[in-house]
């Protein structure tokens, strides 16, 4: 059982290292970015979001947010997570290559000015890159949560927010925290100035 206990405790420290030294580094650029989403909101563009595995599930998981709420009740706002539509994933993996899975929605998807959130711990994924450079060529401003050193995908975006730190686990942490904190930033900047209200098209 110490031994069980240790892994706990180890985690924790483990956790609040990478955490405090990755707020230390990014939280102005966490500002930066919901500055970003929130301009885009106000503009009735949108955010898409994307990552494979556990980045997939944060990229859906912050999707949720912004379409429902955060932190308060507010109108929906325009985000989409790219991992979600199975037939889409399974067409372009067949018909292309799994490289192509993001890409080719941002390409059907994107729109000047929207913004590219790619989300990957190793900063390597090349479906996450080719994401971001077809969202860098459609004028789409990019941002990455990245880990470790950011790898490749860090020379693709204007923002990258990148956890120092080797284990997939706490990236992941710190990731999900990013995500919330820009959540909570875009709703308390929309708040201030709102976007205008998006009208329901009628059916008749």
């Amino acid at each position: 059982m110490d031994d069980l206990r240790k892994i706990v405790d180890e985690a924790r420290l483990d956790h609040h290292r990478t955490v405090d030294a990755f707020l230390d580094r990014h939280a102005s650029d966490l500002l930066i970015l919901a500055g970003w989403c929130a301009d885009a909101l106000r503009a009735q563009g949108k955010i898409l979001l994307f990552g494979n595995g556990g980045s997939a599930a944060d990229a859906q998981h912050l999707a949720a947010e912004f379409v429902n709420r955060f932190d308060r009740d507010r109108p929906a706002l325009a985000a989409i997570a790219l991992a979600t539509d199975g037939s889409v994933l399974t067409s372009i993996g067949n018909d292309a290559s799994f490289e192509a899975v993001f890409a080719r929605q941002i390409e059907a998807l994107g729109r000047p000015g929207d913004i590219a959130i790619g989300i990957t711990t190793s900063g390597g994924s090349p479906n996450v890159i080719a994401g971001l450079r077809a969202a860098r060529r459609l004028g789409m401003r990019c941002a990455g949560l990245l880990g470790r050193d950011g790898g490749a995908a860090a020379r693709e975006v204007e923002l990258p927010l990148t956890v120092p730190c080797a284990t997939t686990a706490r990236i992941q942490e710190a990731h999900i925290l990013a995500g919330h904190l820009v959540c909570r930033l875009v709703e308390e900047m929309l708040a201030a100035v709102p976007p205008p209200r998006r009208e329901a098209t009628s059916s008749s």
